[in-house]
């Protein structure tokens, strides 16, 4: 389950796009990133536009065990270390991120396409490091 709250939070890093890919948008979260959110016109839009990116999400993402605030706020502030990953039971890959500094970066920008998708796995799934 997405929050409000949190999204505003990830909203003030918003020129990295964060809020935009914690919201399951990867495409318009990307251009954020690479252009400072929209040099900042975009940023500023998405304040309002946060309740509806945010119904939409909780909508299309259901959290049923793993959390996906928890992961993106680890992600967002600790992603570097991998800790998001050794969250998610991805131990071996946060081991790599932590030695590497988040896979030289790219690995970053990777996981803010893909992490939705890797807490929905893990929900679907069960705990990689369960069993």
């Amino acid at each position: 389950m997405h929050h409000i709250p949190i999204g505003y939070l990830f909203w003030l890093f918003g020129f990295t796009g964060s809020h935009r890919f914690y919201y399951g948008r990867p495409m318009s979260g990307t251009l954020y990133f690479f252009t400072f959110g929209l040099l900042g016109i975009g940023w500023i839009i998405d304040l309002f536009l946060i309740p509806s990116m945010d119904r939409q999400a909780n909508r299309e993402f259901k959290a049923t065990g793993a959390s996906y605030t928890v992961a993106w706020a680890l992600l967002t502030f600790c992603g570097i270390l991998g800790l998001h990953r050794f969250y998610l039971g991805k131990w071996i890959t946060g081991i790599i991120w932590l030695l590497t500094g988040g896979f030289f970066l790219i690995g970053y920008l990777y996981d803010y396409w893909t992490l939705n998708d890797q807490v929905e796995d893990v929900n679907n799934n069960g705990w990689i490091f369960s069993k």
